[in-house]
């Protein structure tokens, strides 16, 4: 795979300053800029090192990674992967560095990048960070494009002011974006699905955001760091690999590499191997991404069984794999859905183009998670259940790990009940505190198997209580339910809770308004949930789709919150498409229209 790299060899040339800094000027930025007209003898510099930098740092990268590449009309090379050469610097950029911080010195006018059409094809024409480009060579390359349609376009972009590169935006296959903050005075850039944002500290793909420590000043400047990360996602994107570890191998390289090398894949590899608990956190987070939400897609065979016997609807393999897909296959699921948590029989099923359904959705975008509790049991001489399934679950994680799941699911279920002088009955401590344990332990065993455990302890909506009571107990609940996971050192920020909305029971005589919802259910999550924790989401619960999403809306209005908030909804979500579908395959198309739009729904009442 051959790639041409459009750009300007830089020469760094760091100059260490000694450590008085009555030279140093501070201006309104609070950054110290240098006297220039400061007497050699009494100012110093020392520690002077060089190396080369601009297009010559994505050349390193992409060769370091396995690509055949080349600098646009240079013969400037890698001798054994280092940047020692002959070859003179285009242009030289001084770095300064102190201990109060780094400053630059670069030429006003900077060279021009020159674009020689090559002799041979290649397959991608990288636009680098470095590159400074007229409206001439723009036309140039332009012209090299229609001539050449198979050379796809990587372009990098370094503002959002229309510029002369606005001219390529569209052409481009993928674009690096320097700037996140998009306004109608901008350039208008393509579909979001193509650009990387950058910034010196993290890269975001979408909804999938890796933070990056800042490198040390003796080691990398943050110039550097941009070359180093947008060439290291090129190069995986490249190799097949996913949005998630392309992320993550930009992020080792930036903060691994030194003045003349990057790391080879190899040492990546290496390193990422062992920086597995950190991609809990990252999922956890990518889940709970502000504007999405989950879909609970995992009703059990006797759910799914008794849904369809309401609508007289044959329980085979072929209609529930037909109901399932339609959900997967509505257009543009990926823009509103940051996770579907399956059923096994779903994990193991397959999509229309022969991939796996987990394959399926980590194509579009969607990270795929799995119910793992096998179901309610109730202790012996009560009424009251607990949670089944942490036998053999290890094994079971690790299956699922393979097949590409990274989230997973564990309901408990609480009936509130009362006695005639309104006490409360149910939950005793004792089923609150063993499901507890048992959510506690299941989401040590997920974190184990390096999947991100979301609990899910309900207070079940069908009861005869008020919002009070409802409070009450969801708090006591929670309370318990943290005391465990701290007990048993789950990671909070690699967690997510599913919980019930705070509200008077569906029997109750005056039902919760949503802003009584809202209210009562922030209180809550403010005061008995730990900061900590990566998110929090909710369930529907038995509401209507309208209802639910009403009081999601209320509850996000009394934000904000420490962690993500968002929903996880199963009926108020499927149950117009389910309707609307009713086992009638020609009325497929509307199913997924009643889907979006309940998808839309719900995602503006998260706004």
């Amino acid at each position: 795979m051959n790639i041409l790299i459009v750009g300007n060899i830089l020469k760094d040339v760091y100059l260490s300053l000694d450590s008085r800094n009555e030279k140093l000027e501070e201006d309104k930025n609070g950054v110290n800029w240098l006297d220039l007209s400061f007497d050699a003898s009494e100012h110093r510099f020392f520690n002077r090192t060089s190396s080369f930098a601009g297009a010559a740092i994505s050349l390193e990268v992409l060769k370091k990674l396995g690509f055949a590449a080349s600098v646009a009309n240079s013969d400037f090379d890698i001798i054994e992967g280092d940047f020692k050469t002959s070859t003179p610097a285009e242009e030289y950029r001084y770095i300064l560095t102190s201990e109060t911080g780094v400053t630059y010195f670069t030429s006003s006018s900077p060279k021009k990048t020159i674009f020689k059409a090559p002799a041979s094809p290649i397959d991608y024409l990288y636009v680098d960070r470095s590159a400074n480009l007229s409206s001439e060579t723009i036309t140039e390359i332009i012209n090299f494009l229609n001539q050449n349609p198979v050379t796809k376009l990587i372009l990098y972009l370094k503002s959002s002011k229309k510029s002369e590169l606005s001219k390529l935006t569209d052409r481009a296959s993928l674009i690096f974006y320097e700037n996140r903050g998009l306004s109608e005075e901008t350039t208008a850039l393509p579909s979001s699905e193509k650009i990387v944002f950058m910034n010196p500290k993290s890269m975001q793909y979408l909804d999938k955001i890796e933070e990056v420590s800042a490198p040390q000043i003796d080691r990398l400047t943050h110039l550097s760091a941009y070359s180093i990360a947008a060439a290291t996602i090129l190069s995986s994107f490249l190799l097949g690999n996913t949005i998630e570890k392309s992320l993550k191998l930009a992020k080792l390289n930036v903060e691994n590499s030194t003045l003349s090398a990057s790391l080879s894949l190899p040492e990546l590899e290496e390193l990422l191997n062992s920086h597995k608990s950190d991609n809990l956190e990252l999922i956890a987070a990518s889940l709970v991404i502000p504007g999405k939400g989950i879909l609970a897609a995992d009703e059990s065979g006797g759910s799914i069984k008794k849904k369809f016997a309401n609508l007289n609807i044959d329980d085979t393999f072929e209609n529930r794999h037909t109901y399932r897909n339609i959900f997967f296959s509505t257009p543009n699921i990926e823009k509103y859905l940051s996770g579907i948590i399956l059923f096994d029989e779903t994990a193991r099923d397959y999509a229309d183009n022969g991939q796996s359904i987990p394959d399926f959705l980590i194509s579009k975008r969607v990270i795929p998670g799995i119910k793992v509790d096998q179901g309610l049991e109730k202790f012996e001489n009560s009424e009251e259940t607990y949670t089944k399934g942490l036998e053999g679950l290890d094994e079971r994680l690790k299956e699922y790990y393979d097949m590409g799941l990274r989230f997973a699911k564990w309901r408990a279920a609480f009936n509130l009940t009362l006695d005639e002088s309104d006490k409360i009955l149910t939950p005793t401590e004792r089923a609150i505190e063993k499901n507890a344990e048992i959510l506690a332990a299941y989401a040590k065993k997920c974190q184990n198997a390096k999947i991100v455990p979301i609990v899910e302890p309900e207070l079940v909506y069908d009861g005869l209580y008020d919002i009070k009571k409802s409070k009450e107990v969801t708090a006591k609940i929670l309370d318990q339910l943290f005391v465990a996971l701290q007990k048993e050192q789950v990671n909070l920020r690699a967690c997510l809770l599913k919980v019930n909305m705070v509200m008077a029971g569906k029997q109750f005589d005056v039902q919760s308004t949503p802003d009584e919802v809202g209210l009562a259910t922030a209180e809550v999550l403010k005061t008995h949930v730990p900061k900590e924790l990566a998110g929090v989401v909710f369930l529907s619960g038995g509401q209507t789709p309208e209802q639910a999403t009403n009081n999601l809306a209320a509850i996000l209005k009394n934000g904000p919150f420490p962690f993500g908030v968002t929903f996880s909804f199963a009926r108020a979500l499927q149950d117009p498409a389910l309707y609307a579908w009713a086992g009638n395959n020609e009325n497929l198309e509307a199913a997924r229209n009643a889907f979006a739009n309940r998808l839309l729904d719900n995602i503006k009442a998260l706004n």
